[in-house]
C-alpha cells in the first residue's frame, strides 16, 4: 500500500524529495515544509501526481 511520491515547491516548481506514504491511511494530497535550496529557507511542498 506504501506509495513513492515526488514533493514540489509551491513557489518555485522544483522537485527535490522523494517519499513514501500510506495511500490507505493518506488519501489526500501531502503537503509537507521542507528546506529550499532556491529560496535558501522552508516553503511548502506539494505531492505531484
Amino acid at each position: 500500500m506504501r506509495l513513492n511520491i515526488i514533493l514540489e515547491c509551491v513557489e518555485t516548481g522544483e522537485r527535490l524529495y522523494l517519499t513514501s506514504k500510506n495511500k490507505r491511511n493518506n488519501p489526500e494530497r501531502l503537503e509537507m515544509k521542507k528546506y529550499s535550496q532556491k529560496l535558501r529557507r522552508r516553503a511548502t511542498f506539494r505531492e505531484v501526481k
